[in-house]
């Protein structure tokens, strides 16, 4: 009983922090989105008016859009990508250690407001990436003009942050058998046969985890846009994040930004079901006796 205790004390100040910084606020934001709420004023119930009313906000309809697009581009990129360099790392080569820690860098430097700062002047229309491209002789693309480069600026980004899914598709790979490789090979079996028949079937539980962890991250993604593009040009990187973002600390509006918060959270919340119901047909787990 007294290790049960001391245990708990162990925990203590995590339980804190887990009530104050995160239940608390949970709660209190879906009780407040039935509000009208201005910060310096006291909450007023309104029922349902503040779901009612982005229905009827353009801008609602325009963030989701943006949010949706930027995830459909993003993480099915960012996976290959990680997937890809895993594959390069997973090869017993001198100084492998070196190119894996700096492979990694940039997933824990992505998030530093630092780092998008930069990534925009990357894309200035005098900007390195232009005066590359001028070396061959590509006229400079105006990125932040148009919606898809625009939206392919801040893609980019996210992507370039691949290190933590790299490192878990690269621990998926050392614990796929050599025997597996070493029969196949000796059938005749073509890399890209390997690749498909085998690698990617034991990889499932991998994909299938990044997957969700990837689509959660990207639907809040709030640093990149509202950095290097604004949610310009014309509202067509106007991320969710950045629509709650405004209303709650821009209009003060915390009752429609809980409100809108709510919404980004069942919408994480679906998105993370059906990858969970679709993950029987596609995701396979393997023990001592095979797959199954």
């Amino acid at each position: 009983m007294k290790k049960k205790y001391t245990g708990l004390l162990y925990i203590t100040p995590w339980l804190i922090g887990l009530i104050i910084f995160t239940i608390y606020p949970f709660i209190a934001s879906f009780v407040l989105s039935f509000t009208d709420y201005k910060i310096i004023y006291q909450p007023k119930f309104v029922g349902f008016s503040n779901y009612i009313k982005m229905f009827h906000d353009q801008l609602f309809w325009t963030s989701m859009s943006a949010s949706f697009k930027y995830v459909i581009l993003t993480v099915p990129l960012k996976l290959i990508f990680a997937l890809f360099i895993a594959m390069v790392l997973n090869f017993k080569l001198r100084g492998i250690n070196f190119y894996r820690t700096a492979y990694y860098i940039p997933s824990i430097l992505g998030g530093n407001v630092a780092v998008a700062v930069l990534w925009r002047f990357l894309f200035a229309n005098n900007g390195l990436i232009n005066q590359v491209l001028g070396v061959f002789g590509v006229g400079p693309v105006a990125w932040f003009s148009s919606e898809y480069p625009a939206l392919f600026t801040i893609s980019a980004l996210r992507i370039w942050e691949f290190g933590s899914a790299m490192v878990i598709f690269l621990a998926g790979l050392k614990d796929i058998p050599q025997e597996l490789y070493e029969a196949a090979a000796v059938d005749g079996a073509t890399v890209t046969k390997i690749f498909f028949k085998i690698t990617i079937p034991l990889l499932t539980p991998i994909i299938f985890f990044n997957l969700v962890m990837q689509i959660i991250h990207a639907f809040q993604e709030f640093n990149g846009p509202y950095l290097i593009t604004g949610g310009g040009p014309l509202y067509k990187t106007y991320l969710f994040p950045l629509l709650i973002y405004d209303n709650a600390f821009k209009y003060f509006n915390m009752g429609y930004a809980s409100s809108l918060s709510w919404i980004l959270f069942v919408i994480i919340m679906i998105f993370t079901a059906l990858v969970f119901r679709s993950s029987k047909y596609w995701v396979f787990y393997s023990d001592e006796g095979g797959a199954r």
